[in-house]
């Protein structure tokens, strides 16, 4: 069964549409060709609600944690949850590959051009807020239309560190796809000096 069905069925709840794609899948005659899969992902698109936590909490200052969900990684977990946890990025790691230190800004930069340029399991990014310390971007699947919320934060202070938050609107799974995005961004970053506090 194709992936993406699969994952549509996992993340819708509305009854009806479950009951359609029921249908769908058992029709004997069903052939899945790109003009169908185009004129069922114009029937179904499923960008969600923007989540109204987003941004950064403030007491205490940090992103949001993630839900109960395992569609979700955020560096403002417990290191000891493993389904949820990413380790922070270090933009001047001591033993990185930088000739000299970079700014926040310069650093900020760096981040924006890697996110415009990587585009993990071929979800498209599109950053839809941006502050001096802020930036937040919704990656769109490529079929039907899922949105996922990715957060970067640069905490006050003289650490060079970047928390972020990546995070699917829908569902409860996302058969890792927002661990392998974190770890996608974490490389290219990785290329320009950049490094994680741990991998994983």
């Amino acid at each position: 069964m194709n992936c993406d069905l699969v994952l549509v069925y996992n993340m819708v709840t509305d009854l009806t549409v479950c009951l359609f794609l029921a249908w769908f899948l058992q029709t004997r005659d069903f052939v899945l060709r790109s003009s169908e899969l185009a004129t069922l992902a114009a029937i179904f698109h499923f960008s969600g609600t923007k989540p109204s936590y987003l941004g950064v909490q403030k007491s205490p200052p940090s992103l949001a944690l993630c839900p109960a969900t395992n569609n979700c990684v955020s560096t403002s977990e417990e290191i000891s949850d493993s389904n949820h946890y990413a380790p922070p990025w270090n933009y001047n790691p001591k033993d990185g590959r930088r000739g000299k230190p970079i700014t926040k800004e310069e650093a900020m930069k760096e981040l924006i051009e890697v996110v415009t340029k990587t585009k993990p399991d071929n979800f498209t990014p599109r950053i839809v807020d941006k502050t001096d310390d802020y930036i937040r971007v919704e990656y769109e699947s490529p079929i039907f239309g899922f949105v996922d919320d990715v957060e970067f934060w640069f905490p006050p202070g003289n650490k060079p560190l970047v928390q972020y938050r990546s995070a699917s609107r829908s569902g409860f799974i996302d058969f890792s796809a927002n661990k392998k995005r974190v770890k996608e961004l974490r490389l290219a970053l990785e290329k320009k000096g950049w490094a994680s506090e741990s991998n994983f």
